[in-house]
């Protein structure tokens, strides 16, 4: 927070020297730069497990893709945009089937749903989309579509369980 404090110089010489040996490593694909912080004073026995998520300025996942769970207005708004959207009768096709969910849910990073729909998505897909930890996030018609995207797409979730060793991937080295 303060620039001239110790910890923040260290911090951004850190940075600094993950930027040069990455450009030095010239890799084809952009690198994901993660943050590891240990929690002190936390016993994972006692304190069995804690989850949340955490809104970065920056998206740090780029090319993360979302599906959005429609009715007609947002599928319109969706095909402007260009992200990736779905029906009712396109979930009503998977006709429960636990293998094509689960590769339904496997191949998007997180789902966003028509508020109106939001209800009636477990009752089409079962708890597929709950077990894979990617239940949709609602949006009202009134709400910016594309907004609400670069939201979800900025925001790291966590979750601790036995361990007190928290990861997050916070950035990419062509930020």
């Amino acid at each position: 927070r303060d620039p001239d404090s110790r910890d923040y110089q260290t911090v951004r010489e850190a940075i600094s020297t993950i930027v040069a040996h990455a450009k030095a490593a010239n890799r084809p694909f952009v690198e994901t730069v993660e943050l590891q912080v240990t929690l002190k004073g936390i016993d994972p026995k006692k304190d069995k497990r804690f989850s949340g998520s955490i809104q970065l300025p920056n998206n740090p996942r780029p090319k993360g893709a979302i599906c959005i769970i429609a009715d007609a207005h947002h599928m319109e708004e969706a095909a402007k945009l260009g992200i990736d959207c779905i029906d009712m009768d396109g979930l009503a096709k998977f006709n429960k089937d636990k293998k094509l969910i689960k590769k339904f849910a496997k191949k998007y990073d997180a789902f966003i749903a028509t508020n109106t729909l939001i209800r009636r998505i477990p009752r089409v897909l079962g708890p597929g989309l709950a077990r894979a930890g990617k239940n949709p996030i609602a949006v009202a018609h009134g709400a910016d579509l594309m907004a609400q995207v670069t939201s979800l797409q900025s925001t790291v979730k966590f979750q601790l369980k036995k361990v007190i060793c928290l990861n997050l991937a916070v950035g990419n080295v062509a930020m």
